[in-house]
């Protein structure tokens, strides 16, 4: 006991002495102190700019809205090697909301579906298992509209402006601001099983848009796939954007 007590009395001899050192040693050096404090000061200040910046990014929440939002695979009636080559078309309505905290501009946007191939090979691992992507959006070559009684609605355009009233979405988003409005996506000649996988009518897509400083948004979708007749009550002119471009006859 009388040893642990000597412990004790030795223990808070010594942190009286370290203390009385440490006063004595700020007292005497006024000046480092306050330099040591300031550079403290901005390394602490220089850490939390970093972790408000990483905070501070776009998010962008994506959905599709009622309205010509499905895919189309047709035939373009030619041959490839004995195979009919067809094309696939896909048109998606998004609403994009910034649900971030830092404002950003719709960069980009591509889509992806599985095609309909068969197992096993590393081609069917690769685009049915795996994601074959349409990376770039192609020209709709007239609005999709709709008729409502003696009245068109017309839809919005997303990044492309509008061939009938030259208007075009915003695309620049504040933090808690949306926009909404079309993209269209055309799959150029294809053959065999190169076209989207359906179940029940329904074909899984994936829609990546990219933002100004680079950030990728992904969303899976599940949309319709309609006929050639059906797809052009939204557009007439839908599925005709590369036979345009290559001046080929029409097809039905």
């Amino acid at each position: 006991m009388e040893q642990d007590d000597a412990r004790c009395a030795l223990m808070l001899s010594w942190l009286a002495t370290l203390f009385e050192r440490i006063t004595n040693w700020a007292n005497g050096n006024d000046g480092v102190l306050s330099i040591v404090l300031f550079l403290l000061g901005l390394f602490i200040a220089w850490i939390s700019g970093i972790f408000t910046a990483l905070r501070r990014r776009p998010e962008f929440s994506v959905r599709t809205i009622a309205g010509p939002t499905f895919c189309c695979t047709f035939s373009t009636g030619t041959k490839h090697n004995d195979f009919d080559v067809h094309r696939s078309g896909f048109a998606l309505y998004l609403r994009v909301a910034n649900v971030g905290s830092a404002a950003s501009s719709i960069e980009d946007v591509s889509v992806a579906y599985h095609w309909f191939l068969k197992p096993i090979s590393w081609t069917w691992l690769r685009y049915r298992v795996g994601w074959f992507w349409i990376l770039h959006e192609a020209i709709a070559l007239t609005d999709f509209q709709v008729g409502l009684g003696t009245l068109t609605k017309v839809y919005p355009f997303l990044k492309q402006r509008s061939v009938i009233s030259g208007d075009k979405s915003e695309t620049f988003l504040e933090p808690g601001r949306s926009t909404n409005g079309v993209v269209y996506f055309e799959q150029d000649d294809s053959w065999g099983g190169c076209f989207p996988f359906a179940r029940h009518g329904k074909v899984k897509v994936k829609v990546r848009i990219v933002d100004s400083f680079g950030g990728k948004h992904v969303t899976k979708f599940v949309i319709p796939a309609v006929s050639l007749e059906e797809a052009r009550r939204y557009n007439p002119r839908f599925g005709e954007t590369y036979s345009e471009l290559r001046s080929e006859a029409p097809f039905p």
